[in-house]
């Protein structure tokens, strides 16, 4: 009579049992979350309220983009209306200016927050984002 073999030796299906195959991964596209964006993919938000922005300091920050990369991410909400070719496009939420110099800085895509916003908080966050941001110098 052999003895049974119990516990060490007899491999993983002894100590979890049978194993049903794992699951497919949904493939689906998160609604929300950091993505890159294709820079003709973004347009100017409709309530941006800074209506002029310095070009002297804005080649400043293409410069600083073009060494370093574009360091803090835009925000950006989906549009309803997508391209011909089906792509969803987006809205700039806060961060015209570092999308405006990214592209003169040459990237193709940049790094954005998309967030499902109604237009109510889209003109607070623009708002606020714009007024932290006021005569800011780097110390």
């Amino acid at each position: 009579m052999s003895a049974r073999r119990t516990g060490l030796g007899r491999g993983l299906d002894a100590l979890l049992g049978d194993a049903s195959p794992p699951a497919r991964p949904v493939q689906t596209e998160p609604r929300e979350g950091l993505r890159h964006i294709p820079v003709e993919l973004l347009q100017r938000g409709e309530y941006q309220p800074r209506q002029d922005m310095d070009p002297a300091a804005l080649e400043d920050l293409a410069r600083s983009i073009k060494a370093q990369g574009l360091v803090q991410p835009i925000v950006v909400r989906p549009l309803p209306a997508s391209t011909a070719a089906g792509e969803v496009r987006y809205e700039i939420i806060a961060g015209e200016r570092r999308w405006r110099a990214a592209q003169m800085a040459g990237l193709a895509t940049v790094p954005a927050v998309v967030r499902q916003i109604p237009d109510s908080a889209v003109i607070a966050q623009a708002l606020i984002e714009n007024i932290q941001r006021e005569n800011l110098n780097p110390l």
